[in-house]
């Protein structure tokens, strides 16, 4: 079995890409994989940490704000563009695939393109439930496409070729013991808090959980941990010395969350954006969650995300524009004023969990090579 996969831009395109070589890699011991992304592109560095050959093709997305650095920009990209059939030709032509898969990202139209033109077996994996432009733009011309949710079907338009499998989640993350967690973080019985916007941080989000926890160390009982993000790090640390919140017992403050899979599985509450892996993480675990989606995405699409975890009460949903400390403050102080209501809202969550996500990808990944 020889694999060729296109992902980039962001983890959220490569990690479920890279979870599906795993699940290949189990099945077939001898698979062949190799990844396809841009020399400059994130996609990169988890590709080679994983171990996997890494063939770069150069592809950028076009800017529809019109400045003059953005016209400079997308004449860079028609320049790539025009290269990169080429690119994409040389590279099928060295790893000569029994199957192309593609999860998203700029980088993947081209070498997904190429490929189904060639007669390749093709199949793309969409995360979100309002799909990217670049699987939307596929859809007609692969012949499997796995996709979030039934709404995502509806959106990509290929029922008849379209899976409904969900998002493939890490192993670790459903293996936890929640009792050992809690028990590790000294929690007790504290009704327990998890906020994070990401790996380098969201300004908006950081300034109103200082409000939340400004409130709660003078009037609820919370244990919570809060990541700040790399590039929030520090105007947090003032923000949180200016409020009188830094170095309180009850309020831990962290860069990044390394540990996650034990922070889910200790967390009451979730506090965070709404990206597809995010997403898939707390329904995995089944956890309540007050979702406030990045709106400096393509196509708004972690607002797509989040309703779907609204419309079955798994979430309550803050847009960024409207979003208050007091706001927040308000929704916890609801939520957490009787513990039910959280655990209706993690049962929920649970309830959007695809388990056998990946089980049914790589079943229909060898059905497509092998019949």
């Amino acid at each position: 079995m020889r694999v060729l996969f296109a992902a980039g831009g962001t983890a959220g395109h490569v990690n479920p890409a890279l979870a599906i070589a795993q699940g290949i890699a189990v099945r077939w011991p001898g698979a062949d994989i190799h990844f396809a992304g841009r020399q400059a592109g994130m996609e990169r560095g988890l590709v080679q940490k994983a171990g996997y050959p890494f063939h770069p093709i150069e592809v950028r997305g076009f800017q529809r704000k019109p400045t003059p650095q953005n016209a400079v920009r997308n004449l860079q990209a028609l320049w790539h563009l025009a290269f990169a059939p080429g690119a994409a030709q040389k590279i099928l032509k060295a790893v000569q695939p029994d199957v192309v898969i593609g999860a998203g990202g700029y980088v993947s139209g081209p070498v997904l393109r190429e490929a189904a033109r060639r007669g390749y077996k093709t199949a793309i994996h969409e995360q979100n439930a309002w799909p990217g432009m670049t699987n939307r733009l596929l859809a007609k011309d692969v012949d499997v496409i796995f996709a979030p949710t039934a709404s995502a079907v509806e959106r990509l338009g290929y029922h008849a070729k379209t899976i409904v499998t969900g998002n493939p989640v890490r192993p670790e993350v459903t293996m936890q013991d929640r009792t050992a967690a809690r028990r590790a973080l000294g929690a007790g019985e504290r009704p327990v808090l998890l906020s994070y916007g990401g790996s380098l941080g969201a300004m908006r989000l950081n300034q109103v959980v200082a409000d939340l926890a400004e409130w709660h160390l003078a009037h609820r009982d919370f244990l919570h941990i809060h990541a700040t993000g790399s590039i929030e790090k520090e105007d947090f640390a003032a923000l949180a010395k200016e409020k009188g919140i830094a170095g309180r017992k009850n309020f831990v403050i962290r860069e990044y969350i390394d540990d996650m899979p034990a922070m889910l599985a200790a967390a009451d509450l979730v506090i965070c954006r709404a990206g597809a892996l995010t997403l898939a993480e707390l329904a995995a675990v089944g956890r309540a969650a007050v979702l406030v989606p990045s709106p400096n995405v393509a196509e708004n699409h972690q607002h797509h995300n989040a309703m779907e975890f609204a419309k079955v009460g798994a979430a309550k949903v803050l847009e960024e524009s409207t979003l208050t400390g007091q706001l927040l403050i308000d929704t916890v102080d609801a939520l957490t004023a009787d513990p039910a209501v959280l655990q209706q809202m993690g049962q929920a969550a649970h309830r959007l969990d695809h388990p056998d996500a990946l089980e049914k990808i790589i079943d229909a990944v060898a059905r497509l090579v092998i019949g």
